[in-house]
């Protein structure tokens, strides 16, 4: 693993290590400092290399066999723990996030990849389906269909500000796309590049022991929407995978959806992630909910895609007391460093807006801090008709803010959660006296979420086979798949049925004798792998 520990601001086009005349830095947000070294800034050339590499080499790595593909999931998995603590530390000057938070993010970094690989292994994801001949069938006999899911081609993923490493250059995007077969070419975030870099190299590196062609990976730093757009354009590219703001992901789907051969963008965006109190449960933990709601709205300065930015209730007494403790819990929470400079800056415009809001009343902000690009916690509150007058108080606000939206009855609860835009998750607080009425609430929420949780807080996603991290739009651009979890690898899927072809022509997975032995299923019948 020679150089696997360099920062030197290079491109890694496959195998090909080097510099670019235009250059860019990165900033620590802690302190305003510029780090270094200087990045080089990777342009439309670099682009359609990597594009081409990637192009060359999908035919062969998208039918590798499936150990093959495994180990070398494990064996990037392993090149980022050999990185050691130089990650750490790099990841914290460049997002101003706490060592245990980024150890954290390395491991769930690490174990995506094992989970992923385990799941290549098993060949589950291949759906392999045999419907033998039937020459003798009346009226009309059938042919030989055999059916399995493929790679669709080389994938631009889009690494994320506030996971340096769980959403980044070998997150989960990185991670699903590999194990489906796809080539990969990573545009880095501007924001933490010697993190991606050291990642980057890291991947480089197990491409190369595991054999692999060149073209399965690049990395393309750079720190213009351009650069981006040229990703997203270039016809050698199949698809998307993208977390980010809105408008960035918007603009990526314009582009996709204007090539002459659209493509899929799978982009996670923007979402406030509802939080219900219904009543017994309000009655019976008001004080206590209020304070461990403000624990979750201001983790990680809120910079969270599952940070609760909305509370919807029943006003009354109950809730009265719900709105002090979480009052006085936020008055005593320091301020923390946000991701970015321009984080902060919309940060500090969407909290600004809100309490300038004729409608809106600001019940607490936090405690003020003197360095640069601190998040100032900050809880509102209005009622349910001004924020149905007002679609504005229900967009995102990057960060620790969040809104109190007092209803006057369930029914009115029902109508704000109809209104809402997609989102990523939604909690309910009940007690055992709120079955009845959450039960008819639920459905509308299922309705605008991807995941409903009870008795919990949104942040924190599991990286698990049942987990949905996706949601209807504009939580994602997509919200019949997910992120997180192993059903993300479906994205970077699609089926093919084949048709009389002979044994030899056929892909290993559905030829007879079952020689990748995977569970398959054979006219109708589920047939399980003899492992």
């Amino acid at each position: 693993m020679e150089g696997l520990f360099v920062i030197d601001g290079a491109i890694l086009i496959g195998a090909d290590v080097r510099q670019a005349d235009t250059r860019f830095t990165a900033i620590n947000p802690a302190t305003g400092e510029t780090l270094e070294p200087n990045f080089s800034a990777a342009g439309p050339e670099a682009v359609a290399e990597a594009a081409a590499l990637a192009e060359a080499a999908f035919p062969v790595y998208s039918t590798t066999d499936l150990t093959t593909r495994a180990a070398f999931l494990e064996a990037i998995a392993e090149a980022i723990l050999a990185i050691g603590d130089d990650l750490i530390v790099r990841a914290m000057s460049e997002s101003g996030l706490p060592r245990p938070r980024l150890e954290g993010e390395r491991g769930r970094t690490v174990g995506q990849l094992r989970m992923f690989a385990q799941m290549v292994r098993q060949g589950d994801f291949l759906d392999a389906t045999i419907d033998p001949a039937l020459p003798d069938r009346a009226p009309l006999p059938r042919p030989d269909l055999r059916r399995i899911n493929v790679a669709v081609g080389p994938v631009a993923v889009f690494g994320a500000s506030n996971f340096p490493l769980a959403f980044s250059v070998a997150g989960g995007d990185t991670a699903s796309a590999l194990a489906a077969g796809c080539p990969v070419i990573v545009k880095g975030h501007p924001a933490h590049p010697g993190t991606g870099e050291l990642v980057a190299r890291a991947i480089a590196s197990a491409v190369q022991s595991s054999g692999l062609p060149a073209g399965v990976f690049s990395y393309l730093p750079g720190d213009t929407n351009a650069l981006g757009g040229a990703l997203v354009a270039d016809p050698r590219v199949k698809a998307v995978g993208f977390t980010g703001s809105r408008g960035g992901g918007l603009a990526l789907m314009k582009i996709a959806a204007e090539r002459d051969e659209p493509i899929p963008v799978y982009a996670e965006m923007s979402s406030i992630n509802p939080v219900i109190l219904f009543p017994a449960a309000l009655a019976a933990r008001a004080k206590e909910l209020g304070a461990a709601y403000v624990q979750s709205l201001t983790m990680g300065a809120g910079q969270f895609c599952t940070n609760p930015g909305l509370v919807i209730a029943v006003e009354g007494p109950d809730l009265d007391t719900f709105v002090a403790a979480a009052g006085e819990a936020l008055t005593g929470s320091a301020a923390l460093t946000m991701l970015t400079p321009g984080i902060h800056e919309a940060y500090q415009k969407g909290v600004d807006a809100l309490g300038g809001h004729s409608a809106v009343r600001t019940v607490a902000r936090g405690v003020a801090d003197t360095g640069p690009n601190q998040a100032i916690g900050a809880l509102f509150e209005t009622d349910a008709a001004s924020f149905l007058a007002d679609r504005a108080l229900g967009h995102e606000v990057f960060g620790s803010s969040s809104v109190v939206v007092r209803c006057k009855d369930l029914a009115e609860v029902g109508h704000v959660i109809a209104s809402l835009e997609g989102q990523l998750t939604a909690t309910v607080q009940i007690d055992a006296a709120d079955a009845e009425a959450a039960a008819g609430i639920v459905p509308i929420i299922a309705g605008r979420v991807g995941r409903i949780l009870a008795n919990g807080w949104p942040t924190g996603v599991e990286v698990s086979h049942a987990m949905v991290h996706g949601g209807p739009f504009p939580a994602t651009s997509d919200g019949r798949t997910t992120s997180v979890g192993t059903l993300a690898i479906y994205r970077f899927l699609r089926p093919v049925s084949f048709q009389n072809l002979p044994q030899a022509m056929l892909p290993a997975a559905l030829r007879d004798g079952n020689p990748w032995d995977i569970a398959r299923r054979i006219d109708g019948v589920r047939e399980a792998s003899a492992r």
